[in-house]
């Protein structure tokens, strides 16, 4: 069955309860007159209530009433908020500069709303040191305790130790910021557009100046070294 109401010669009913273009009540008229007085607006005649008895018929627009409609749907499905959970796996014993990696991304991830699981991997002997898991997994919470909350305590799942971090933030809060973010960025490009370019220009100005002033002081060291002798 078709979701689209019965507009206009569609409605097959002897009358109808009419509603005008404002909202106003018409009250009950016989079909031949609805139609006309669809035709005096240059409007449709849709039924909005098709189980009541009479039907409940409305004036309106309705080429219009779609589109706005199709637009709402589309804004509510934009708006519409997905919970995701990421995953970051760690090791035990990891690096220094592979962890500020791995944290980078998780602070990204509660940026963005999203929770993520943090997984510690045990390998071999390290299965016997659970409180090395333990204590990086607390390491993290602590350092990205602005951004997120610990959920889900440690706790160990086979070679494993697992925890989850939730968000402060709410996904559609972080949604609508990105948003405004990136239409600021848009703003602000289309504001001053020789901008980017104005600044690699300047780099490069400053980068050839740079020689020349090295150039400009290497006489000069080298006239002070020769003098020095003289002086002694």
């Amino acid at each position: 069955m078709s979701a689209e109401p019965r507009i206009n010669d569609r409605i097959r009913v002897p009358e109808v309860r009419l509603v005008g273009p404002s909202g106003e009540q018409v009250g009950i008229v016989p079909l031949a007159k609805a139609l006309e007085l669809a035709q005096e607006y240059d409007l449709d005649l849709v039924e909005v209530a098709e189980n009541a008895r009479p039907p409940v018929c409305k004036l309106m627009d309705y080429g219009k009433f779609k589109y706005e409609s199709a637009m709402k749907a589309r804004e509510a499905r934009k708006n519409q908020a997905h919970t995701v959970i990421k995953e970051m796996k760690l090791r035990p014993k990891i690096d220094p500069h592979d962890y500020d990696t791995k944290k980078g991304h998780v602070v990204r991830f509660l940026k963005q709303g999203d929770k993520v699981k943090i997984t510690i991997m045990f390998r071999g002997r390290e299965q016997s040191r659970p409180e090395l898991g333990y204590r990086l997994l607390q390491r993290l919470a602590e350092d990205v305790q602005d951004l997120g909350f610990i959920e889900s305590n440690p706790k160990q799942d086979g070679r494993n130790m697992i925890m989850v971090l939730g968000p402060h933030k709410k996904k559609t809060e972080a949604m609508a910021e990105a948003r405004q973010a990136q239409e600021a960025r848009k703003a602000d490009a289309k504001a001053h557009p020789g901008r980017s370019q104005n600044a690699a220009e300047a780099e490069e100005s400053t980068d050839a100046e740079a020689p020349a002033e090295a150039s400009a002081e290497a006489p000069a060291e080298a006239e002070a070294q020769t003098e020095a002798p003289a002086d002694v």
